[in-house]
């Protein structure tokens, strides 16, 4: 896992003793909400970057792009 970093939160004492009496590895639950929330992120992010790219390539012909692509590979 490499290193790692400890994040605090504050949260209502009645909860942290319902979170006890069941038995919850809150740590473990934290950890995996926040990578769950970071790929959700990462995703969104990515989802506008191709709206972006998409806008982009709307905006130059056809002609255009299958040109680039052919000589794209015939470099290869």
């Amino acid at each position: 896992m490499g290193k790692q970093a400890t994040v605090t939160a504050k949260i209502p004492a009645e909860l942290k003793g319902r979170l006890a009496r069941l038995g919850v590895n809150v740590s473990g639950m934290i950890r995996e909400a926040l990578e769950r929330e970071v790929k959700r992120v990462e995703r969104e992010r990515l989802r506008e970057l191709a709206e972006e790219a998409g806008e982009i390539l709307q905006k130059i012909p056809a002609e255009e792009l299958v040109q680039v692509v052919r000589e794209g590979r015939e470099e290869r």
